[in-house]
């Protein structure tokens, strides 16, 4: 029997990890696998966790999660050959990939007539400027999409939804567009009922050539950071950034460690785990910017400031 693929897509900090979160933790007695990028982005209940083992997380209510770890054929065929299959995959791609590129390999024969590609769907922040939307990347984000998801509508002014929906008409996007409220999409949505036949084979559109728009920059510490200064810092960092994420103990909350997320400009704090081991840095943040945008040595002479002792 084949098992229908559902492509999550969407730009950085656009809440692809909550959906798949929320996916796991509510998959309702599908067998669902994940494919992400990075297993810390998945922030799975504690109680749903019951092992690990060779680069896959099994999940109590039978799910599992593995981290996209080279080929992604051979990541798929990995996860066909698991006794029993799952019901379902869920791949979740990073913030700055093209998904006609991954379209494109899943249109594979082989990977087709086992794991065809049911659905895409693709997140977007409802407080994205609409000018945003003609952007080349997402604009290929929205063109593959079978259903548009608009998150963050908590934290986005009254009218922001309607706002994105013309914004998304307006790219002639055929897709449906729905709220997604904490990540939560209906299943009959992302699920349809299984049928004989499998799905039409996509066409991902002509092949253009990679551009490397993004990079990454870490800034680590041993000792705790000022949330003060660091809201300062991040304050001179946004107009710069394109997202940012990070674990780091604070001079307020010592022997806590804090969780950060900046994407869209806003910038969010939650209580995290107990302080990291010994000989792990006490802050740990990545930030992504456009290529040129940011220099290391900018990075680190802002985030120094942050330092307790300085």
């Amino acid at each position: 029997m084949p098992v229908p693929i559902l492509l999550v897509t969407g730009f950085l900090g656009a809440g692809k990890t909550t959906v798949v979160n929320h996916l796991l933790a509510h998959a309702e007695g599908r067998r669902i696998a994940a494919i992400v990028n990075d297993f810390g982005a998945i922030n799975i209940d504690a109680e749903l966790i019951a092992g690990a083992s060779d680069g896959v997380v099994s999940l109590a209510n039978g799910c599992i999660c593995c981290s996209l770890e080279g080929d992604l054929l051979r990541t798929l065929s990995t996860l066909l050959r698991r006794d029993p299959k799952p019901d379902y995959i869920v791949i979740e791609t990073s913030g700055v990939a093209d998904p006609a590129d991954i379209v494109r390999n899943l249109m594979d024969p082989v990977i087709l007539r086992e794991a065809p590609l049911e659905t895409v769907l693709c997140v977007m922040d409802a407080a994205t400027p609409a000018a945003a939307l003609d952007d080349a990347l997402h604009r290929s984000q929205l063109r593959v999409a079978d259903i548009v998801a608009l998150s963050k509508l908590d934290l986005a002014d009254e009218g922001a939804g309607g706002r994105m929906r013309e914004a998304i008409r307006a790219q002639r996007v055929p897709a449906v567009v729905v709220d997604a409220q904490r990540g939560e999409i209906p299943s009959t949505l992302l699920f349809p009922a299984t049928v004989d036949r499998a799905p039409a084979p996509r066409e991902p559109g002509p092949r253009r050539p990679a551009e490397q728009r993004f990079e990454t920059l870490s800034w680590t510490s041993d000792q705790p950071i000022s949330l003060p200064r660091l809201q300062q810092a991040i304050g001179r960092l946004a107009p710069k950034l394109a997202r940012a994420k990070g674990l780091f103990e604070t001079i307020e909350q010592p022997g806590r460690q804090m969780v950060f997320q900046f994407a869209a400009g806003r910038a969010t704090l939650a209580p995290g785990d107990a302080a990291p081991a010994p000989g792990v840095p006490r802050a740990r943040i990545v930030f992504i910017a456009e290529l040129g945008v940011l220099s290391k040595a900018e990075l680190d002479e802002i985030m120094e400031t942050c330092v307790a002792d300085r």
